[in-house]
């Protein structure tokens, strides 16, 4: 959806975010993705807008200390971010296909 689509019809963009993330474009160019609260959940957007429960330090840092600790003994395994991007955007393309107007 253009940059110019989601302002003239913002009530679709709307309806279609809750469905699925919506890649918006400028120029025919990506320049942001508008994803649901659902969608946002597991990744660490919503830690910049709501407030966090009490404990949540402790147990983001202990999260993260598994997660080295993983790293560090071999059970979890690292992959170059060039190569986690294309995963993604391979996702998202297969996910997504672009607002009919």
């Amino acid at each position: 959806m253009s940059a110019r689509d989601a302002k003239t019809r913002f009530g679709e963009l709307m309806d279609t975010m809750q469905r699925e993330p919506v890649l918006l474009t400028k120029n025919n160019r990506p320049v942001g993705i508008v994803i649901s609260i659902e969608d946002a959940a597991d990744t660490l957007i919503p830690e910049m807008f709501m407030e966090k429960e009490p404990g949540y330090d402790e147990w983001f840092q202990a999260k993260v200390g598994n997660t080295l600790e993983n790293l560090q003994s071999g059970k979890t395994k690292t992959s170059e971010h060039n190569q986690v991007m294309e995963r993604v955007w391979q996702r998202f393309f297969e996910k997504n296909k672009p607002v009919s107007v």
